[in-house]
């Protein structure tokens, strides 16, 4: 019956904006099997929407994003199911990282284990004053499994990976934004108008451009400088090969906002 209850809602807010939200707020928004079914169809929706151009993610109710798994439904778990877990969560959560428009957590409360790696999975991350976060999987015998031994390293530095993943330790908001993980730390109320702000500031620029410049940061990370700067004049003169950019120089020499 669980997969006929929706767990993980689509919404679209406005001009392209759309809110992804978990809504278990009764077991504090936790991934089970059918949410992660839940969020990997949603996604899918969300390859269909053409005027998709930004998305926000978020968990229902004032405690938590994500406070985790569903350990009650992982202990019976053998490991081949757990590699088939992990696999699938592995594969729902790049789905969302590689999708083509900005990606914006907003983390409301407890943002643990597969909430946090949930978080990693966006492209940035806003917070609430009371937002806590932490990989917490060593107390119960485990690791991190959808991603967290990776994306954290990658956005924090293997050190301060290292530490949080080994201890599980919970850090505050605070503590990520002095780290440069967390972009804004907002009172719990304002936090989703905060991040539409962000969204209608992203609406107003070029989408093609947008889009490319997302791809062009992900696709070369992992790459040599060297590679890196060739896609970046790749990426760069593509965008002089349709109207959007013609558009935008147009209206940045005649002093009017652009109609992209």
């Amino acid at each position: 019956q669980n997969g006929k209850i929706k767990m993980v809602e689509l919404s679209l807010v406005e001009n392209g904006i759309y809110l992804l939200k978990i809504n278990r707020p009764e077991v504090l928004n936790a991934l089970s099997q059918s949410v992660i079914d839940q969020l990997d169809q949603r996604l899918e929706d969300l390859k269909n929407k053409t005027d998709l151009r930004v998305l926000i993610v978020t968990g229902e109710g004032q405690k938590a994003f994500v406070a985790g798994a569903d350990i009650l439904a992982m202990k019976s778990m053998t490991s081949e199911d757990a590699a088939q877990f992990c696999r699938q969560g592995q594969m729902v959560f790049s789905k969302l990282e590689a999708l083509p428009c900005p990606v914006i957590a907003a983390v409301n409360g407890f943002c643990l284990g597969g909430g946090f790696e949930l978080a990693l999975a966006c492209d940035y991350i806003f917070a609430s004053e009371n937002a806590k976060f932490g990989l917490p999987e060593v107390s119960l015998g485990l690791i991190p499994g959808f991603g967290g031994t990776q994306r954290l390293s990658r956005n924090l530095g293997i050190s301060y990976a290292k530490y949080m993943i080994t201890t599980g330790h919970m850090v505050s908001a605070d503590e990520l934004l002095g780290r440069g993980l967390v972009i804004q730390v907002t009172p719990q109320d304002k936090l989703i108008s905060v991040c539409l702000d962000v969204a209608k500031t992203i609406t107003k620029k070029g989408p093609q451009a947008i889009k490319s410049a997302k791809q062009a940061i992900q696709e070369g990370f992992n790459k040599s400088l060297e590679k890196g700067l060739k896609l970046e004049e790749d990426y760069f003169a593509y965008l002089f090969s349709n109207q959007e950019s013609k558009e935008g120089m147009d209206a940045f020499l005649e002093k009017r906002p652009a109609k992209f």
